[in-house]
């Protein structure tokens, strides 16, 4: 188990992190600038605290009331930097044994190498390998060095397009084979669902409560949480009756179909469960058609709400090509929201 409580101080920016990952994949959330990088720079000791605590597996690697500050190569710590890191003047063999501890070293690069499916690039440099080898590299040598818990810093950043995919499905393989704790950073909620088990939002600085993935996209509880689950529909938010929300920004009441907190800020409600509908009653917003972008394989219609021009004052709904051009709409839209699809946010 890797556990942080941390403070650093950077100008105005204010670092101020405390979760703890269990073993398996636990994903940090945010967006660029709110602290990610930075939190595992400290875990990794490259970076030094300015108050806190840091604890791998029962030892203690930072703790600035006990003035330790162990070295980074005493940590045990894997750092899997965005562009690999590998060194250009080494073969694909000396990458490796870089990493290795103890005497054994031509064994446990053999078995490595072994291991990542890099048999016949031995010799090979850096610039003589695919992204996805390259990759392989690095998390060899990295595991080479028998660390407690892998940091990844947005492992897929440098690459696009087909070559992304690959790479992260080669390194979804090999992760499965590391007993210990990974912490993966990204500001991609796809890459954050499909590569963890847990999550931790973290929203300017400050870290959020670590939560199962699955919980990150069902049933976000914050603002920031929802926003980077993906969430396109956001609204201010009051209760007006035990299952009843008043969406100020909409301009509309809607029935949550539970009992609803004092503490409602904010309701959200993803774009692909908003659907068009030619009835009246509850839980239907009538609308008027601001925009429609056709999409690859999806239209995306923007809608102004009765709430004007103010705040999250539209919808956004996304709907099959085919649908959209089935309802033959013209200018006004009414849609409907099912009281299971409304986000409750308390903070």
């Amino acid at each position: 188990m890797l556990e942080v409580k941390i403070k650093k101080r950077l100008g105005a920016f204010h670092l101020n992190v405390d979760f703890k990952a269990e073993q398996g994949v636990t994903g940090l959330l945010g967006a660029s600038g709110c602290g990610k990088s930075m939190t595992l720079k400290c875990i990794a000791g490259i970076v030094r605290p300015d108050e806190g605590r840091i604890v791998l597996d029962g030892r203690v690697l930072f703790d600035s009331e006990q003035h330790i500050d162990l070295p980074p190569q005493q940590r045990r710590v894997g750092y899997f930097f965005q562009n690999y890191a590998l060194f250009p003047n080494m073969t694909v063999e000396g990458n490796i044994a870089a990493g290795v501890r103890g005497s054994q070293k031509k064994a446990r690069v053999r078995e490595l190498i072994h291991a990542f499916y890099l048999e016949g690039m031995e010799k090979k440099r850096p610039n003589q390998l695919s992204g996805g080898q390259q990759q392989r590299v690095a998390l060899a040598r990295i595991l080479a060095s028998e660390p407690q818990v892998l940091l990844l810093d947005e492992p897929f950043s440098a690459l696009d397009g087909y070559l992304r995919w690959q790479v992260e499905l080669e390194l979804s393989d090999l992760l499965k084979t590391f007993s210990g704790t990974v912490l993966f950073v990204s500001h991609s909620r796809d890459e954050v669902y499909r590569q963890c088990a847990d999550v931790c939002v973290l929203n300017n600085g400050r870290s959020e409560s670590v939560l199962p993935v699955q919980q990150l996209f069902d049933a976000p509880t914050t603002l920031a949480a929802c926003l980077l689950s993906g969430c396109k529909n956001i609204s201010r938010a009051k209760k007006t009756a035990p299952t009843k929300i008043f969406a100020e920004d909409w301009n509309v009441t809607l029935e949550a179909g539970r009992e609803v907190p004092d503490t409602i800020r904010h309701i959200g409600v993803r774009a692909h469960y908003i659907v068009p509908t030619y009835e009246s009653g509850e839980n239907v917003i009538p609308c008027a058609v601001e925009r429609v972008v056709e999409e690859v394989f999806s239209t995306v219609v923007m809608l102004k709400t009765p709430g004007g021009d103010k705040g999250y004052s539209r919808l956004r709904i996304e709907l099959p090509k085919q649908q959209w051009q089935d309802l033959h709409v013209t200018g006004n839209l009414s849609v409907a929201i099912a009281p299971k699809d409304i986000l409750l946010l308390t903070e």
